[in-house]
């Protein structure tokens, strides 16, 4: 995360586009994690919980993103020439031929 100045712009950006309120019965345990981690980011519980909402069950946007980065990030690789590659797929698809 930014500067503690950057969390609460972050913080009052997210505020203005929530519409839909959440209630929810947990127990002392979970609610001391939440509190603590909110604590250690300084930032407020429900900030914690969306944040985990998010992890939990990304977008699919964010599923391809994260996917794509994986594939540009990764270490380049020797390709056999396309007739070579098109044996190998067929290959691996069972079209042997």
């Amino acid at each position: 995360m930014g500067t503690p100045a950057d969390q609460t712009y972050e913080h009052a950006m997210v505020m203005l586009m929530l519409t839909h309120r959440l209630q929810i019965l947990i127990d002392d345990e979970r609610l001391h994690r939440l509190e603590a981690e909110a604590t250690r980011r300084r930032v407020p519980v429900s900030v914690v919980v969306r944040a985990a909402i998010d992890a939990a069950y990304p977008t699919h946007h964010s599923v391809r993103s994260a996917a794509a980065a994986r594939i540009l990030d990764a270490e380049p690789m020797p390709v056999p020439d396309s007739a070579a590659l098109r044996n190998e797929l067929d290959e691996v698809r069972g079209r042997r031929g």
